[in-house]
């Protein structure tokens, strides 16, 4: 299969690229980096980008910028940090990607483990990352030609531990390359409408 990896710079993107790669024909999309470069933000620039790649047969989204800080403290700018690049740049994949994807073809989304589990400081992440999961399971009911769509809900990274292990105080961390099973799970699978939870055992 062809498939577009959106992030395939970061951490989760590299470890998707390496699982998905040893069977399909990968295409790698960042900011700043990959094959082709897109904000996702902006819808405008994602509909030049799936015109410029073409049709394929899978499309992930591993991106999305999200703002951690107290509620006390939290200004509207700083949710729409979240809502704009985390949740819309993945809406809005989703909305193009189903013109060029072909039949029975599939979408992975991104959200993350304070869906389920909040922490302090992360009242943005649990939000944005809830209204992924909602998106992806009310899309999974109205999408035609058998194109699946699912979510996967990543625990915090060993190899994040340094910059984010603070927040995660009594979480378990994978390392990024068994968190690439679940997007595996995804792409190769056959369900559609899931959230597919990467988290270790004492989550």
């Amino acid at each position: 299969m062809k498939v577009v990896v959106i992030g395939a710079a970061g951490t989760v993107g590299k470890a998707v690229v390496e699982q998905l790669g040893q069977r399909h024909e990968i295409v790698t999309v960042g900011a700043s980096s990959g094959q082709y470069q897109a904000d996702i933000a902006d819808i405008a620039q994602v509909r030049a980008l799936f015109a410029k790649i073409g049709r394929v047969d899978a499309v992930v989204v591993a991106a999305g910028s999200l703002h951690f800080a107290p509620l006390a403290g939290f200004t509207p700018e700083q949710f729409y940090v979240g809502l704009n690049s985390k949740l819309m740049g993945q809406v809005n994949v989703a909305l193009v990607a189903q013109e060029y994807l072909n039949d029975g073809g599939s979408i992975t989304l991104t959200s993350g483990i304070v869906a389920d589990e909040p922490i302090r400081n992360g009242v943005s992440a649990t939000m944005v990352n809830s209204a992924v999961e909602g998106f992806a399971r009310a899309a999974a009911i109205e999408l035609p030609r058998g194109l699946r769509i699912n979510a996967v809900s990543p625990t915090v990274l060993e190899e994040s531990m340094g910059s984010y292990g603070p927040f995660f105080i009594g979480f378990e961390p994978l390392p990024a390359h068994r968190v690439a099973l679940a997007y595996a799970r995804s792409v190769d699978g056959a369900q559609t409408g899931q959230v597919y939870r990467a988290w270790g055992a004492s989550a």
